[in-house]
C-alpha cells in the first residue's frame, strides 16, 4: 500500500515540475483559462508537460526507487509486531533522510530555481525521507544491536525474543496439517503468505481439472480459518518478483530478503532453498520425527492389502500411512499377519519399513 502511494505521489509532483518546465524553458503555448475554451487545454503544451512529468514521475523515478532498494525488507510484514525500538528506529531513519534533503536542497540551491524549485524541494525531501525510513527498517537488526544491544549480545549476532517469520508455500497451505500445527503453538511468529502464493491458489481453484480445483478451494478455506483464529498470525505481503517466472523462486528470493524461513511439503524446493542458504522447515519431516518409533527385529501385526513392486513382496500401511514391505508377503494377500521387523529406510520424502513373516501359520 505504501508504496502505491508513494508512485502517485511522485506522479503528482513529476507533472507540476513538467508543467513549470515548459514555462521555464520558454515553450508554453497561450492560453487563457475559462469553462468555454477549456478543450483547448488539453492541445497545449503545458498539458503535455503535466502528463510526460506525470509519467515519469509514477513509473522512471519510483523504478530507480525500487532498484535500489530492492533489498529492503518489507517493513509492511512487521507492522503488528512493532515495538519501541521498531518505531525509535524508523523515527532515527526518518531524520536522517530529512536532513540528506536539506543539505541536498541547500547545497544546490534548489529553492532558487524558478518556478520548479519549490516542487523540486518538497520531492527531494519526500524521496530521502522515504530511502532513510526503508533503510533504517531493513537494517533494524544492526542498528538495534549497535544502540541498544551491543552490550548484551556481543558479536554472536542474536537478538532476544526475535523469532523469525515464517513464508508458506502453496503445496502447505494445500496439504492443511500447518493450521493444526500452529493450533498447538508449536509455530512461533509472523506467517507470511505472498501476493504470489494467493494468486496461485486462486488460479487452482478456478482450474477446469475437478481434483485441482478442489485442491485449490481447500487451500483457501483453510487460509481463511488461520485468518480468522485469533491465536495464528498471519500476513498477506503484496512483494512480488516480475522478473521471476517460477513461485518457488520467488519464495526463496522473498526469504532471503526477508531474513525468513520457508514452511514446505515439496521435496525439490526444500533441497532449491537449501543450497541458497534459506532455512526451510519441511511438515513431512516434522510428520517423520513424530511417528511412533520401530526398531529391528520388533515384531508388528498388520494386514497385507496389495502386491509389491518385486516379485513376492507384500505391502501394508500403519494407521499413520508408513509403508511396510514384507518379503514373500505375497502369499498373505487379504490377511492380518505377524511380522518382523528387519530394517528402516529414513528419507525426507517419508518412512518405510521392511519386514518379514513372523511364521506362516499365523495367517488369519
Amino acid at each position: 500500500m505504501l508504496r502505491k502511494i508513494m508512485k502517485i505521489i511522485f506522479g503528482i509532483f513529476g507533472g507540476i515540475i513538467g508543467y513549470n518546465l515548459v514555462y521555464v524553458s520558454g515553450l508554453a503555448s497561450d492560453y487563457n483559462f475559462s469553462w468555454q475554451n477549456i478543450d483547448s487545454l488539453f492541445l497545449t503544451k503545458q498539458f503535455l508537460g503535466i502528463i510526460i512529468g506525470g509519467l515519469l514521475g509514477y513509473f522512471l523515478i519510483f523504478f530507480i526507487m525500487d532498484k535500489l532498494l530492492d533489498w529492503v525488507l518489507n517493513f509492511e510484514a512487521k507492522w503488528k509486531g512493532l515495538t519501541w525500538k521498531n518505531a525509535a528506529i524508523g523515527i532515527i531513519g526518518i531524520i536522517i533522510g530529512l536532513l540528506v534533503g536539506a543539505i541536498i536542497n541547500f547545497v544546490f540551491s534548489v529553492s532558487k530555481i524558478p518556478r520548479v524549485g519549490l516542487p523540486l524541494q518538497i520531492l527531494i525531501h519526500l524521496v530521502f525521507t522515504y530511502m532513510g525510513f526503508a533503510f533504517a527498517i531493513s537494517r533494524e537488526k544492526d542498528i538495534s544491536k549497535f544502540i541498544f544491544d551491543h552490550s548484551k549480545d556481543g558479536d554472536t549476532g542474536y537478538k532476544e525474543g526475535v523469532t523469525p517469520n515464517k513464508i508458506l508455500d502453496t503445496s502447505v497451505i494445500i496439504d492443511g496439517r500447518i493450521a493444526d500445527i500452529c493450533k498447538t503453538s508449536f509455530v512461533e511468529g509472523v506467517l507470511i503468505i505472498p501476493e504470489f502464493v494467493l494468486e496461485e491458489l486462486r488460479h487452482i481453484a478456478d482450474s477446469s481439472d475437478v481434483l485441482k480445483r478442489n485442491r485449490g478451494r481447500r487451500g483457501l478455506d483453510i487460509l481463511r480459518q488461520m485468518q480468522n483464529d485469533e491465536k495464528i498470525n498471519v500476513e498477506i505481503v503484496e512483494k512480488d518478483f516480475e522478473e521471476i517466472v517460477e513461485v518457488d523462486s520467488k519464495l526463496v528470493k522473498l526469504a532471503q530478503i526477508m531474513g525468513a524461513r520457508v514452511v514446505t511439503n515439496d521435496y525439490n524446493l526444500n533441497k532449491v532453498a537449501e543450497l541458497q542458504g534459506v532455512s526451510v522447515l519441511n511438515i513431512n519431516e516434522l510428520a517423520n520425527a513424530v511417528k511412533p518409533v520401530v526398531l529391528p527385529g520388533e515384531e508388528m501385526n498388520v494386514k497385507v492389502i496389495k502386491e509389491g513392486k518385486e516379485d513376492g513382496q507384500g505391502v501394508a500401511y500403519l494407521d499413520d500411512g508408513t509403508m511396510i514391505v514384507i518379503d514373500d508377503g505375497i502369499k498373505y494377500m487379504g490377511n492380518r499377519i505377524s511380522v518382523l521387523v528387519t530394517s528402516i529406510l529414513q528419507t525426507a520424502a517419508g518412512r518405510m519399513i521392511f519386514a518379514k513373516p513372523k511364521a506362516k501359520e499365523n495367517a488369519i
